[in-house]
């Protein structure tokens, strides 16, 4: 019987300087928050004081990314209270 292997992809949410959230995907929470702050994605380029609000498993990069663009559309206050596990979209 094969092993079975949990998912490495993970949703993520970030809030930026003044603020801002900044929804992503990746299979490395860790060093994508390092990337972040290092200047690695446009977006966060410009706001500085990056923290990581929460992330969450998926099944697959499939999922992932459907995951991520449910977040996206969501709006402020649903991301936030995604971030305190009181929402799910």
């Amino acid at each position: 019987m094969a092993a079975v292997t949990r998912s490495r992809w993970q949703v993520y949410i970030i809030e930026c300087e003044g603020g801002s959230l900044y929804t992503g995907v990746t299979t490395d929470p860790k060093r994508r928050l390092a990337e972040h702050r290092a200047g690695g994605c446009r977006y966060t380029r410009a706001r500085r004081g990056i923290r990581l609000l929460r992330s969450r498993r998926c099944r697959d990069k499939v999922e992932a990314y459907r995951y991520e663009w449910r977040l996206k559309r969501a709006s402020r206050a649903q991301k936030l209270a995604w971030c305190k596990k009181d929402w799910e979209p």
